[in-house]
């Protein structure tokens, strides 16, 4: 087992260390006695970016059959055990990866690692056609709750198959078509598992009140002896111009409360100062109450009812900016655009002030703490820096590089990607006008929830 520890500048007094496998299993390990608890995170490098055509929905599908049973835990036995013994659990799946997590008391730790090593070393020993037909009905169920019958539910996937065109990775969502999971077969399932639920294809961190060498010594016992599985590709290439070179439009007319404006920005890769000062630029002009939009359509005009502007941080595709405006009473959809494109431009050629840049700044910082205040969180940054940049230390100094940017950085990227022809657009109109007069909405699905859900 390799062993490597590093103590970062500017993480809060938070460390982490790091060890390898022989089989190849990335583990990071993160101490804090401040509760009796500890977290288990596991990330497998597979989400819906590594589906071809014709099978798409396949990782969250998996996602799902991963709860179905394993050889020694049979049925429902992995969530009976873990809430019995106190603890927490879920599973979420993504563009850009899948990831398992339980939060237990501290003298349950070693149940949590054996039931993930349980399923990651035996699972196509129990995966059937009874297991996958029910799982199957089960994410289908999910997109008709999450997706086909709610307000403005599509929007987040509509959107994406604009910003990416045909062909792209991206150009699906994690939930995948009704007519993909139907064609999804029990032999795709396991080639699927093969390839991808192997120990060199994952990352496990464990934070909280741990002894290190018992929780090591654990992780060996149990993931040490499984298989590793070189047969993987590499996902398909994200890459595309910075600016998408023309708005792209859609106008949609469905049994919605309010009418709406959505678009979606083409912005810089995760993992930049670039996209940290992106992040920087939409907290500040579509973050909250204080935001400019806000301020502008709901406030001054009462055009709008809600107005929103996030980020959704990609690393293997350019991240995507999320627009969304429900209007007020009778207001028409260009009065808001008009509106949206004037602060737009007003803030490209201005850049945020000082006060704005302090703000948000202080908005993106308290969002890291909260995310490394909870051993569940941290264990999932950790993992999340492991995975997609190499490096699980850089989540704990992830703040320091937003607070470094400058409002120069800030105003650049605004005018170089917050422009009308690098975005996806989406115009809701209600079926019925008494609908469109109503002063309320309901506010549609983010992105990030879209991009992945928790299922369980």
């Amino acid at each position: 087992m390799g062993h490597t520890a590093t103590a970062q500048a500017a993480s809060g007094g938070l460390t982490a260390t790091e060890h390898r496998l022989a089989n190849g299993l990335r583990v990071v390990l993160s101490e804090d006695h401040l509760t009796p608890v500890a977290a288990v995170c596991l990330w497998y490098d597979v989400g819906s970016r590594h589906e071809v055509k014709g099978r798409t929905g396949l990782a969250h599908l998996f996602e799902h059959l991963m709860f179905q049973g394993s050889a020694n835990v049979p049925g429902n036995g992995h969530f009976e055990l873990v809430q019995g013994a106190g603890g927490s659990l879920n599973g979420t799946t993504s563009f850009e990866r899948t990831n398992y997590f339980e939060t237990m008391p501290t003298h349950q730790l070693e149940l949590a690692l054996w039931l993930e090593a349980d399923r990651m070393g035996s699972l196509l020993q129990a995966l059937d056609d009874e297991s996958m037909e029910n799982q199957r009905d089960v994410v289908k169920n999910e997109r008709r709750q999450r997706y086909d019958n709610v307000p403005y539910g599509t929007a987040f996937e509509r959107l994406v198959a604009l910003a990416y065109p045909e062909g792209h990775p991206y150009h699906h969502t994690p939930i995948g078509s009704m007519a993909d999971l139907d064609a999804a077969s029990l032999e795709d399932a396991r080639t699927f598992f093969r390839t991808y639920y192997a120990p060199n294809n994952a990352v496990l961190s464990v934070v909280g009140d741990i002894d290190p060498e018992q929780t090591l010594a654990w992780i060996e016992k149990y993931f040490g002896t499984i298989p590793a599985h070189d047969g993987k590709q590499p996902p398909r290439d994200g890459t595309l111009p910075d600016v998408m070179g023309g708005q792209q439009r859609v106008e949609i007319t469905e049994e919605v409360p309010a009418r709406a404006l959505m678009a979606a920005y083409r912005l810089p890769h995760d993992g930049g100062r670039e996209c940290d000062a992106a992040d920087l630029a939409l907290t500040i002009l579509g973050g909250g109450e204080s935001s400019r939009l806000h301020n502008r359509l709901v406030r001054r005009d009462q055009t709008a009812v809600a107005a929103g502007f996030g980020l959704l941080r990609l690393a293997g595709a350019p991240s995507l900016g999320w627009l969304d405006v429900k209007t007020s009473g009778g207001v028409e959809v260009p009065a808001i655009e008009a509106a949206v494109d004037e602060e737009l431009a007003r803030f490209a050629a201005e850049g945020p002030t000082s006060e704005e840049m302090e703000r948000a700044q202080a908005q993106l910082e308290r969002e890291w703490l909260d995310r490394l205040g909870t051993v569940a969180g941290r264990a999932d940054e950790l993992c999340r820096y492991a995975v997609l940049f190499g490096d699980p230390q850089l989540a704990l100094t992830a703040v320091g590089r937003v607070l470094d940017v400058t409002p120069e950085e800030v105003q650049a990227v605004a005018a170089a990607r917050l422009r009308p022809d690098n975005r996806a657009v989406l115009v809701y109109e209600p079926l019925t006008a008494a609908a469109a007069d109503e002063d309320g909405a309901v506010a549609a699905d983010g992105a990030e929830n879209d991009a992945e859900g928790a299922d369980q």
